[in-house]
């Protein structure tokens, strides 16, 4: 899988406004945030910055994120879920932000569903 510029700052941005919906960033969500800003590529200058910064600003948009793909989309989606969970329960916000993005990326809602089913069983086994 392939991220264009935008799609990397997309895909960090949605792990940002995700993990802020429940109005808590524990250090678990944290280091999950700084693996994948890593893997994408990010600066640990720039997503340390960021995450200090999350929970008080107001500036993050939270419109609906639309990638280039929908292997992409998905990708985001199963991340965000796993990231959603990590604390052993989603907040109703953060499910629902998910929601959104798999509707702007036009996933269906069996799909949805079959990867949060996938990642709650997964979260369940640990």
């Amino acid at each position: 899988m392939t991220l264009t510029v935008l799609d990397r700052s997309n895909y960090l941005k949605g792990l940002l406004v995700l993990a802020k919906q429940d109005k808590v960033l524990q250090a678990t969500e944290k280091n999950y945030i700084r693996d994948i800003a890593r893997r994408i590529g990010f600066g640990e200058d720039f997503y340390e910055e960021s995450l200090r910064g999350l929970m008080v600003n107001k500036y993050i948009s939270e419109e609906p994120i639309v990638f280039s793909s929908r292997e992409i989309a998905e990708a985001f989606i199963s991340d965000g879920l796993t990231l959603a969970l990590i604390d052993s329960k989603m907040d109703i916000k953060e499910k629902l932000w998910l929601e959104k993005i798999a509707a702007a990326n036009n996933i269906p809602s069996e799909t949805m569903d079959n990867l949060f089913d996938e990642k709650n069983s997964s979260q369940t086994k640990h």
